[in-house]
C-alpha cells in the first residue's frame, strides 16, 4: 500500500491482489459480464486516482496484515455500481446477444436440472431487496466478513448479521415454495 502511494507503478500488486474480488462483486451486483468490467475498471482507476486519500484505519488488535484497503476499494465499487445502475437507468439499451439466442445442442439432462436450480437460487437472490442482496453477496461470495461488510455498506457489524439471516430465511421460503 505504501509502495503504491509513493510510486503509481506498484499500483500492480493491489490490483492483481484484488481484481477478481472487485470483479465478482460486479458481476454479481450487475448481472452482465461487461457491465461488471467497466465497473471494475472505473473502481481501481478511481482507487489509483485517489489512493493518496485513503487512511489505514487497521488496528494491532485486528492481527498482523489487517488492512482497510479491501474495505475502501470495494467502497469504491459500490459507488461504480451504483452510477452504473444510473446510467442504465437513465439510457436503456438492449444487448445484441439477444437477438442471437440459440440453444445449446449438447445440453443433457442432468445440467439442465443442474442449471434450473441455480437459475431458481440466483433469482431468489435477485428479489431481495438490495441491501440484503448485497450483503448475501458479500458475504458468500466475495466472502468478506461482517465487519468489513459493514464498512463497505456503512452499517454496523450487528446490522449486517441480522440483513444476511433475513435474506437467507427469505431466500429459502422463496425456494420451498417454487418446489411446491
Amino acid at each position: 500500500m505504501e509502495a503504491a502511494r509513493r510510486d503509481p507503478s506498484q499500483f500492480d500488486a493491489l490490483y492483481r491482489r484484488y481484481l477478481a474480488q472487485v470483479y465478482s462483486f460486479a458481476y454479481y451486483e450487475l448481472g452482465d459480464h461487461h457491465a461488471a468490467e467497466d465497473a471494475t475498471e472505473r473502481t481501481f482507476l478511481s482507487a489509483l486516482a485517489n489512493i493518496h486519500r485513503f487512511e489505514e484505519r487497521a488496528r494491532p488488535a485486528d492481527g498482523e496484515g489487517a488492512s482497510t484497503f479491501r474495505v475502501w476499494l470495494f467502497r469504491i465499487a459500490r459507488n461504480a455500481i451504483a452510477n452504473q445502475r444510473r446510467t442504465v437507468r437513465r439510457r436503456p439499451t438492449a444487448p445484441i446477444e439477444a437477438a442471437a439466442i440459440v440453444a445449446d445442442p449438447l445440453d443433457v439432462e442432468g445440467d439442465a436440472v443442474r442449471r434450473e436450480e441455480g437459475s431458481a437460487a440466483w433469482l431468489a437472490v435477485g428479489r431481495q431487496p438490495t441491501d440484503r442482496r448485497r450483503a448475501l453477496i458479500l458475504r458468500f461470495v466475495d466472502e468478506m466478513s461482517t465487519a468489513e461488510i459493514a464498512g463497505v455498506m456503512g452499517r454496523s457489524e450487528g446490522a449486517i448479521r441480522v440483513l444476511i439471516h433475513r435474506a437467507l430465511r427469505s431466500v429459502g421460503r422463496d425456494l420451498r415454495g417454487r418446489s411446491r
